[in-house]
């Protein structure tokens, strides 16, 4: 077996093939992955998971000889392809996912139409002769970098949307937040409402809004701030941000949820991994990230 992928605590992993006779890389994959579907198999290799001897390979029709090794690997990790404030990570038939960078809309507002991550997918999709239907899945705010997934039609955007909580099995930030948390890891649990004037806050009453769960660990530390790894049970509006506002540590630039500096001009969070079951096929699928370098300056 080769390296493992984690998901939701459990590990899966990656199925390692010696090939002992001459045959086509597809029907070698059917065989040995009787599980699997055509489709799935296809999804694989599209998605540069299948190895020959330490390279990947995407035809299906790759001749393989006796004592070739035939890896799958079911974690994709860093981008692989720029465009203009986007990094495609991933792309099939049916979603798209990229690494947005920090200053730029997800979506089109009355006041800027163009300049946003939705237009970039679209433009990037154009610009490979490809069919340019994209529809937004979920949304990161302007100040916040990371890990963005589209859907290619509404279907498959119904399917993402509609059971986001049962597909997600992992959802990871990085935060930098201001000082460093007394307990160096935890859970805060409270229940969100947002007031009129739009700001979202904390109750210990049930009745007052909806339940909201966030892990966090520090994994490094410096004198005056702390980069965390949170992982979110479930998806609230701004969560994250009340959250670390309440343990007394809020996110370093979010002067809105009580944070009183801003050292790298922006929000200091970042979407960092993300593992879901593909919306069609049910192949599970895992992302992540590199850190943001300006993160990393600050310790």
């Amino acid at each position: 077996m080769d390296k493992n992928t984690k998901s939701k605590g459990k590990s899966i992993p990656n199925a390692s093939f010696k090939v002992t006779e001459v045959n086509e890389l597809m029907r070698f994959l059917i065989d040995k992955l009787p599980g699997k579907s055509r489709n799935n198999i296809k999804s694989l290799l599209a998605g540069k998971q299948v190895f020959v001897d330490g390279k990947p390979v995407k035809q299906f029709n790759h001749e393989l000889n006796p004592g070739q090794q035939v890896d799958i690997r079911w974690s994709r990790v860093a981008p692989e392809k720029k465009y203009r404030g986007i990094s495609i990570i991933y792309e099939d038939e049916d979603v798209v996912v990229v690494d947005k960078h920090a200053g730029l809309l997800s979506i089109p507002t009355d006041h800027e139409k163009s300049k946003t991550a939705l237009q970039m997918v679209r433009s990037y999709l154009q610009s490979k002769g490809q069919d340019d239907q994209i529809f937004v899945v979920q949304r990161l705010d302007r100040d916040v970098s990371g890990l963005m997934v589209f859907a290619r039609n509404e279907k498959v955007q119904h399917v993402l949307q509609s059971r986001w909580q049962g597909i997600i099995s992992e959802m990871v930030y990085l935060a930098v937040v201001e000082g460093t948390p007394e307990k160096l890891e935890g859970t805060v649990i409270s229940y969100l409402k947002e007031s009129k004037s739009l700001l979202v806050y904390s109750s210990p009453d049930p009745k007052e809004g909806a339940k909201a769960i966030t892990h966090y660990q520090v994994i490094k530390s410096g004198k005056v701030y702390a980069i965390l790894k949170i992982k979110l049970e479930t998806s609230r509006k701004n969560q994250l941000r009340v959250h670390m506002k309440d343990l007394g540590h809020p996110v370093v630039g979010d002067k809105k949820y009580g944070a009183t500096t801003s050292p790298i001009g922006r929000l200091g969070l970042h979407a960092w991994g993300l593992a879901f079951k593909h919306p069609v096929n049910n192949e599970p699928l895992r992302f992540e990230t590199p850190m943001p370098r300006k993160f990393l300056r600050l310790i």
